[in-house]
């Protein structure tokens, strides 16, 4: 199709800019992107989306349309939505490099562009796949009148005998057949999701050729179609290899070394329309994603218990629909460290620790979901949120009907009690590979706890156990609170002099104060590190005020040297405590 005809389609929207004598363009195809270099994604004729994320000032437009302008696309086409009106020097920069430039209404959503070029384009190409185009908005449509993804892939095991499944990036199957001498096992799936990633690494461009045992596959890469709020856009913005880990792959049971164009073209039309629901489950974590945020600020602020609370009350119902009895909580907390990271590149150290807690986050929220589970569903369950470069999952403890009808009311049993080292049985390898050298993943996993008072500890104990983890050789480790409790088996076996030495150090400057002034620093040490850290529940606990117990614990710091916020000092304060 071309530019022209585009254009004269008043349903999308799209207002010419500049390029009107380049109107007889040829479209072969779609790509919406916000990254600042999309040069690896872009093969020649595409119309290419927007929403301007990567302008950050007027020296930008000139080198994203120069890499536009280099590929070969059709036209570049922006959407109104975030910024309004498309800016000068954008429009300047195109007619320079003559690549035509649309506006697109805000009232279009990038989908149904997307849509359209889809089937227009396929219906021109060939005719093997137009059920498939002609029908995807009832197939693509939630509720009982639409399949979803199953759908579009049991047509294209229909018309074209092709067997395709959708993985997610650690090879959880989303879509796909599972009937018996139809499926693919655990072990192929996670194969499979292990060679796109190290495929994408190694810079090769899409898609990508494997085989599984003596089966040959092809590797399409799942990338969305449209910006979701608070969730496809971030995950567009990450860099390269980054932005793999957090993509679908489509994969389809067949050697695609003598497919003609038209029939590659097809596929990746099917995966352009996959995209779609892939946006919606993006745009559906916003709401989990903004929970996790609001309880953990609490947390962190130390508001109190009753607060805090009354956010999980909220957050209950969100991530168990239906069920009558508040659950236990876990809480699971993760980094991305090592030079296989996100750095930010361009953008300065502060983005690059923006960049590993939002792909933490994406990875915790994959991780967390059982590798059996099917659809995007069992994801719901999942709150998750980052705050620089940590990523905070918020886990409820699902209890079975017969269990809640035997709870005590208010409270419900923990059950399915998540254990670190199950959680990356099957996503090591993967995530290995999507890593890279020197990139790191860790994780820290706390004990279940019932109420909104042990949620800060909860938090505490898992940012330790992820410590734990790191201490570990390899790329992708994790640690749960069983192995914080081994300080109870190995302090009986360290030497006297050695325990003396280390509770002196510790303790006796508190020691000869409280001698001294008749005060009560170490009570309140104990108190304190009892308390979780909570200034509002140590104050309470000893009957103190707030300014008192601040003053109390500076004083601490001062003769001892160390820093009560850090956790590593907590715990030598208490490991001297309990061997004094």
């Amino acid at each position: 199709m071309r530019l022209r005809a585009l254009l004269d389609t008043d349903a999308l929207g799209l207002r010419l800019l500049s390029g009107a004598d380049e109107l007889d363009r040829t479209v072969r195809g779609v790509m919406t992107t916000d990254l600042r270099d999309p040069s690896r994604y872009l093969s020649g004729g595409e119309l290419v989306l927007t929403g301007l994320a990567w302008r950050r000032g007027a020296e930008d437009p000139e080198p994203f349309v120069r890499v536009l302008a280099g590929a070969g696309v059709a036209a570049l086409a922006v959407g109104e939505a975030e910024l309004g009106d498309v800016p000068e020097d954008l429009v300047a920069v195109c007619v320079r490099h003559r690549v035509p430039l649309f506006s697109v209404d805000e009232r279009v959503a990038f989908a149904t562009i997307t849509e359209h070029v889809v089937r227009q384009v396929s219906g021109e190409r060939a005719g093997d796949l137009a059920a498939v185009v002609d029908r995807h908005r009832r197939l693509m449509a939630p509720g009982p009148g639409g399949g979803g993804p199953d759908a579009v892939l049991d047509l294209l095991g229909t018309d074209l005998d092709l067997r395709a499944w959708v993985l997610s990036p650690t090879g959880r199957r989303i879509a796909g057949p599972h009937t018996a001498g139809r499926t693919l096992s655990e072990e192929a799936c996670t194969a499979l999701a292990t060679a796109h990633l190290t495929a994408v690494r190694s810079g090769r461009r899409g898609p990508y050729r494997t085989t599984v045992g003596d089966a040959p596959y092809a590797l399409f890469p799942v990338r969305g179609g449209r910006t979701a709020p608070g969730g496809a856009r971030e995950a567009r913005e990450l860099a390269g290899t980054a932005a793999a880990l957090t993509e679908w792959v489509l994969v389809v049971a067949a050697d695609i070394a003598d497919w003609p164009e038209e029939r590659l073209d097809l596929v990746h039309g099917v995966g352009q329309l996959i995209a779609v629901e892939r946006d919606r489950r993006d745009a559906a974590r916003t709401v989990r994603r903004q929970l996790a945020h609001e309880v953990w600020e609490l947390v962190r602020s130390d508001a109190a218990p009753a607060e805090v609370a009354a956010r999980l009350r909220v957050a209950g119902p969100v991530l168990l629909p239906g069920r009558t009895t508040a659950p236990h909580w876990q809480v699971v907390v993760a980094r991305i460290e090592g030079s296989g990271a996100p750095d930010g590149r361009g953008t300065g150290a502060e983005q690059g620790v923006e960049d590993r807690g939002r792909l933490a986050r994406a990875l915790l929220e994959e991780v967390l979901v059982d590798p059996l589970a099917t659809g995007t569903g069992p994801a719901d369950r999942i709150a998750v949120a980052y705050a620089g470069d940590e990523a905070v999952a918020l886990v409820p403890l699902v209890a079975s009907d017969a269990e809640e009808r035997d709870a005590e009311p208010g409270e419900g049993p923990a059950r399915g009690e998540l254990v670190a080292e199950t959680l990356l049985r099957s996503v090591r390898e993967p995530l290995t590979a999507g890593l890279g050298e020197g990139g790191r993943l860790t994780l820290g996993v706390s004990a279940a706890v019932h109420s909104a008072e042990g949620l800060r500890g909860a938090l505490e104990e898992a940012r330790h156990a992820r410590r734990v983890a790191a201490a570990r050789p390899g790329p992708v480790s994790a640690a749960g609170h069983q192995e914080l409790a081994s300080h109870v088996l190995l302090l009986p076996f360290v030497p006297d002099d050695v325990r003396r030495a280390f509770t002196a150090r510790l303790l006796d400057p508190l020691r000869a104060y409280d001698r001294r002034h008749r005060a009560d620093l170490v009570e309140t040490l104990e108190a304190f590190l009892d308390s979780d850290g909570s200034w509002t529940r140590c104050a309470a606990r000893l009957h103190l005020h707030v300014n008192t117990l601040r003053y109390r614990v500076g004083r601490i710091e001062q003769l001892t040297g160390r820093d009560l916020s850090r956790l590593e000092d907590k715990l030598d304060f208490f490991l001297a405590l309990r061997m004094s």
